[in-house]
């Protein structure tokens, strides 16, 4: 129901922007280089900082301006709604987007389109063949990746449970999918809970690990897809008396989580390029501007890492703190 009145909320916003856009055609470049509007999935974790400083670095290389917007946490699609019907009312010569709800953008989107805005969707994509790429992290992959770490460190045996940031952007549902599919192939032995949705924010993370270790405990690891998960799974686990006794495997770092993998409380995680991933999408969006030929896909580094590889030069470049 909730996403049913954003939708018609979007949809009303379309004939505003119309008109928003008709007043301002053709102005939004003036005085320097084109302008890239990019509109992210929030402002609460270190990680959309260092998307911003790469889209921020490349764009001045590039000689071109870049407008760098997000809600406050990864939980208000309605807000992110609105930041896109404001950017786009800007008519800027491309946009990039991070969707918290695609259903929820989809008459923006399509706006979008029909005002000829080439869309380069990031980070967790775009559930929409509007996008002329999406520039992001293999997101199951890296998932993958984070299963079989925590299978090792349980001896691929026991109880273990993943709590994820949402499920409804595509970020949120392949990071959840990743895991599950790989321990459902490669780890009979390990019995999976029911994922857990606790919208990136650290309090409520911690309260639903809380939960979890409360009704299961014999649980032997746990799973945190994003920062904000990592950083409430770690706190949760420290308050019920678990650390070393229950394994945790993250997703994405910031200096919470390094500190928690120097400290023996967390065995480590997945970390993206979030600078790299800022320098792609602004060069994917100068490319659509000049109309040149995209692949629909550009990925992203990742990289496991934890206590063995975490002063690896390679792996350090991509920690963000």
């Amino acid at each position: 129901m909730r996403t049913r009145k954003i939708v018609a909320a979007a949809a009303g916003a379309v004939l505003a922007l119309s008109l928003a856009a008709c007043g301002q055609g053709g102005t939004s470049g003036a005085g320097g280089g084109p302008l890239i509007a990019i509109v992210s999935k929030g402002f609460q974790h270190q990680f959309w900082q260092s998307v911003k400083k790469g889209a921020e670095d490349e764009a001045a290389a590039k000689g071109a301006r870049i407008t760098f917007v997000g809600p406050p946490t990864e939980k208000d699609v309605e807000q992110q709604v609105n930041m896109l019907t404001n950017e786009l009312a800007k008519s800027p010569q491309a946009l990039g987007f991070a969707a918290l709800d695609s259903r929820a953008a989809a008459p923006l989107l399509q706006q979008a389109k029909s005002q000829n805005i080439p869309v380069v969707a990031f980070d967790s994509g775009v559930d929409s063949d509007i996008p002329v790429t999406t520039v992001a992290t293999d997101n199951k992959a890296a998932a993958a990746e984070a299963a079989k770490h925590l299978s090792e460190q349980i001896g691929g045996q026991g109880k273990v449970a993943l709590v994820v940031h949402d499920q409804t952007s595509l970020s949120g549902k392949d990071r959840r999918d990743g895991f599950l599919d790989w321990m459902r192939q490669n780890a009979p032995g390990i019995t999976v809970l029911p994922p857990q949705y606790g919208g990136g924010d650290q309090l409520e993370s911690a309260n639903i690990t809380k939960s979890i270790i409360s009704a299961n405990p014999d649980l032997k690891g746990i799973y945190a897809a994003n920062e904000g998960s990592a950083i409430g799974v770690i706190k949760g686990v420290e308050e019920s008396g678990k650390s070393g006794a229950i394994k945790i495997a993250g997703f994405d770092s910031g200096k919470a989580q390094i500190d928690a993998i120097n400290s023996g409380l967390m065995a480590g995680a997945v970390t993206q390029d979030p600078l790299d991933m800022g320098k792609q999408l602004v060069d994917a969006a100068l490319k659509a501007i000049n109309k040149e030929q995209l692949p629909k896909r550009i990925d992203t580094a990742y990289y496991w890492y934890d206590k063995t590889n975490i002063n690896d030069p390679k792996i350090k470049a991509a920690l963000y703190q």
